[in-house]
Formats: C-alpha cells, sequence, structure tokens
C-alpha cells in the first residue's frame, strides 16, 4: 500500500512550482517531449500532495534511469495504438514503451468519456512502461462523479509468491476511488500494492537509514530481513490474500498480451515482450444504482448510512481508506507546497543538477506546520 506520511515526521516545504520545473527539465533532458514531461511531473507532484512518499519524484526519476534502453524500459516520443475492436465501451491500447503517466492519465480521461456516454468505460493498455501513483488517476475519476479503478503490472518481478522463495511476481498495485466527498468530505480511495509493502519503501528506509517491517522482505536466500540494504525481494501481504490479488494482475495481463513476469525489464530474449500492461475502468454511478434504497433514502444517503454504519458501534475512531490522503492534501495546501524530508530534498537538488537548474538551500526552506 503507498502510505501517506507521517503528521509526526519533520518536513521541509518545497515550492511546487521549482519541483514541477527540474521534474520536468529532467525527463526533458532525458529526452521525453513537454507533454510527457508535464504528466510525469504532475504524477509526482500529486503524489507528493497526498503524503504519497513511496512514487513521488525521486522514485520516477531513479527507475526511468534504471529501466532506459532496456528490453522494457521507457522510449521517449514514442505514440499510442489505439486498436480497432467491436466493444463500444472497451479501447485497447498499444503504447509502445511510451513513459506510463501520460499514457495513463490519457487513458482515464477516456475511460471517463466512455463511462459518460455508456456508463461504463475501459482501456487496457499493452507494451506500458511503469505509471507511479496509481491513485492519482482514480482520484480524478471520484473528483468528476465516476467511481476510478486501475491496476497494472510491475515493471520488475521482485515479489515472491506465497509458499515459494523466489520473485515471480510483480508488486501489482490495486487503485480504487469512490466519489464519497458529498458523504464524508473526501473520496474514499483504496489505493495498495499487493506485496507487504512497496520497493520505493525499501529505497526509502534505506535513504533515511531506518528499518523494514517484519515480515516484508526477504534476503538472498530467501530468510526473511527487516535489513533494507539486504532486502532483495518482497513478501505479498495477508499471505495467500495478497498473493491472489497480486495474480490477478498477471492474469488479466496475459489476457491483454502481456508476457513472462521474470522477464519484465529484463535482458531481451528474443521472441518474447517486456514490457507492462496497464487496465483502466470508470462507472457513472448511475449505471449500477438500483435505485430501491431502504428508507426511502436517495443514493448519497444510502452511502452516508453504509459509512456512518461502519464507522459506530464502538468503531468511531476508524478512518477509511483514503482519509489519510485528505489530511496529508490538506496540509500540503495549509503549508503552501510540497512536503519533503531534508534527505528527500538533497535528492532533489541531485536531480536539480542534473537539469543544470538551481538547487534549493534546505536550511532557507520554511518547516511544514
Amino acid at each position: 500500500m503507498s502510505t501517506p506520511e507521517s503528521a509526526a515526521e519533520s518536513f521541509l516545504v518545497v515550492p511546487c512550482a521549482w519541483h514541477d520545473e527540474v521534474v520536468a527539465a529532467v525527463y526533458r533532458a532525458r529526452g521525453y517531449d513537454a507533454d510527457e514531461s508535464a504528466a510525469a511531473a504532475t504524477n509526482a507532484a500529486e503524489a507528493t500532495w497526498h503524503g504519497i512518499r513511496t512514487h513521488h519524484a525521486i522514485k520516477a526519476l531513479h527507475i526511468e534511469a534504471v529501466h532506459r534502453g532496456g528490453g522494457g524500459g521507457p522510449v521517449p516520443g514514442a505514440k499510442v495504438r489505439r486498436l480497432p475492436g467491436r466493444f463500444e465501451a472497451s479501447q485497447v491500447w498499444d503504447a509502445g514503451r511510451k513513459l506510463g503517466q501520460p499514457v495513463a492519465f490519457e487513458a482515464m480521461e477516456t475511460c471517463l468519456e466512455l463511462a459518460a456516454r455508456y456508463g461504463i468505460g475501459q482501456v487496457s493498455v499493452d507494451h506500458a512502461f511503469h505509471y507511479l501513483w496509481g491513485g492519482g488517476y482514480v482520484l480524478r475519476a471520484a473528483q468528476r462523479g465516476f467511481i476510478g479503478y486501475t491496476h497494472c503490472t510491475a515493471a520488475l518481478a521482485e515479489v515472491v509468491p506465497y509458499g515459494g522463495r523466489t520473485p515471480t511476481l510483480g508488486t501489482n498495485p490495486h487503485s480504487w476511488a469512490f466519489p464519497t466527498q458529498a458523504a464524508v468530505g473526501f473520496p474514499v480511495l483504496v489505493d495498495w500494492a499487493t506485496s507487504v509493502t512497496a520497493m520505493g519503501r525499501i529505497d526509502q528506509c534505506r535513504r533515511e537509514g531506518r528499518p523494514l517491517p517484519a515480515g516484508a522482505a526477504v534476503d538472498r536466500e530467501g530468510r526473511p530481513t527487516t535489513d533494507p540494504d539486504a532486502a532483495v525481494a518482497l513478501l505479498p501481504f495477508g499471505a495467500h490474500k495478497g498473493y491472489g490479488l497480486g495474480l490477478i494482475n498477471e492474469l488479466v495481463a496475459a489476457f491483454i498480451g502481456g508476457s513472462r513476469p521474470t522477464l519484465r525489464n529484463r535482458s531481451p530474449v528474443p521472441g518474447e515482450k517486456h514490457t507492462t500492461t496497464f487496465y483502466f475502468q470508470a462507472v457513472h454511478p448511475d449505471a449500477i444504482s438500483g435505485g430501491a434504497f431502504a428508507g426511502g433514502r436517495s443514493q448519497l444517503e444510502n452511502i452516508r448510512a453504509v459509512l456512518a454504519d461502519i464507522r459506530a458501534h464502538g468503531n468511531e475512531r476508524c478512518r477509511l481508506p483514503g482519509e489519510l490522503e485528505g489530511e496529508a492534501a490538506a496540509r500540503s495546501a495549509r503549508n503552501g507546497g510540497l512536503l519533503f524530508t531534508a534527505a528527500e530534498v538533497a535528492e532533489l537538488n541531485l536531480l536539480a543538477a542534473e537539469a543544470q537548474l538551481a538547487p534549493l538551500v534546505a536550511d532557507a526552506l520554511p518547516r511544514a506546520r
């Protein structure tokens, strides 16, 4: 699960404009066009704005650099092909290894257009590259009154299947968002990797000198470890349950056209594919409504009643998924910028140097309230 930042941690406030300029400039310097670069910067900013520290700009540009030029790595300026199909509310695309973020934004927008017309819309994408924070795409659907969903296969097979010792699955995230703003003040957002933690969390713990949570990773011998420097593979959350959810992504990918997961972004094998797949869906709430809500309630009143019932009966302190992201977004807005740790600011300054832009002076940045 992409876990929002904790209010107890110490953060510096980075200007949004500086962040977006630096991130887009690095992508442009690496050969991506202006639209691709802007989309990548936007997804990174939205992740940080909502407190998601495992899928921000540092992670995005790191995996781009690692995989660039590989068998499934991104191709700057690649064009998406919309393939012919026979279903009005469905589209299938070949992304041609285009950078994932601009593809994902366009795919969700297309789903919303289809759902507005047909009640439901879906887009599957073959030959893609990591789209980073899936929650950002489905939140856009919820903010426009639709139910949004996406999942993808991860860039690498880094997760050991339940009962195994060798990673043959991706972290394979699922992201749902529901338009519940009028009911509870924010979209309910269920956004998680199917591993105990994301690989970005391993990187974060390594960067900040912190141990991993128990039961999250294994070393080269397949033994559980809490040492981020020793961790080489992840474990599925919930034992067989997380394994099953991760397997869903691999099976949907296989139906779309994805190849063997252990080959993704690895050394090319003749005749095999080495790319990820995406799946997107948007649903208009009226398209699934039976209208027979108990007590003569409206759909909105029914949503309020259901969520209130879940959090009653001694569960009043229970939080809803998406509440922490909403609070993080409110904190970012209150501070007027993006919140990063001092260690992350140092990493951002390395990116600024790559883009030949002025670095931030950490001591001059305000501390988040």
